[in-house]
């Protein structure tokens, strides 16, 4: 089939970026507070803007990024949420660890969406320098903890319109 014989089906650009009714788990790393704090503080704020009920949104602080998944696994599969937003930071220190944690915690948070099906936003930064984290965290615009809420409404919007049935048709 050529490019341009498809039929675009897509959901209003409203429909798609609603966060109205849903239920957001966040899931957030408390190594590098300062940084975790500006990317919780935007990805609520995101969530807000979105239309979020603020009743339907959790917060799960855990240890650090390398717990992130394994977190991120349990919301999702608990049934209790429609999207899951992973927030935190690694920031390089003088050793691997830093690739190992940064690795881990990006495969099993991908991991996650793909297994279950629910949509994980991946806030979590990877940088050289706090400061480089700092400005990725600030509420002065390119805030990565909004960027992976949007992500995840628009992920689970898109997921919710490729599974749609047409008119007529049992799945």
């Amino acid at each position: 089939m050529r490019h341009g014989s498809r039929r675009q089906i897509k959901a209003a650009p409203s429909e798609q970026r609603s966060a109205r009714g849903l239920r957001v788990a966040i899931v957030r790393s408390l190594f590098n507070p300062r940084i975790s704090d500006g990317l919780l503080a935007g990805a609520l704020a995101e969530l807000a803007g979105l239309g979020a009920d603020p009743r339907k949104v959790r917060v799960f602080d855990l240890p650090g990024a390398f717990e992130l998944p394994l977190a991120a696994r349990a919301a999702a599969r608990s049934g209790r949420f429609d999207a899951i937003v992973a927030i935190g930071a690694v920031v390089r220190g003088e050793t691997d660890h830093y690739e190992h944690v940064a690795r881990e915690a990006a495969a099993g948070l991908a991991a996650v969406a793909r297994e279950t099906g629910v949509p994980v936003g991946f806030g979590v930064l990877t940088v050289r320098r706090e400061q480089q984290a700092l400005a990725r965290a600030s509420a002065s615009g390119g805030n990565k903890g909004a960027e992976a809420a949007r992500a995840a409404v628009l992920t689970l919007h898109t997921l919710r319109a490729l599974s749609a049935t047409r008119p007529g048709r049992s799945r």
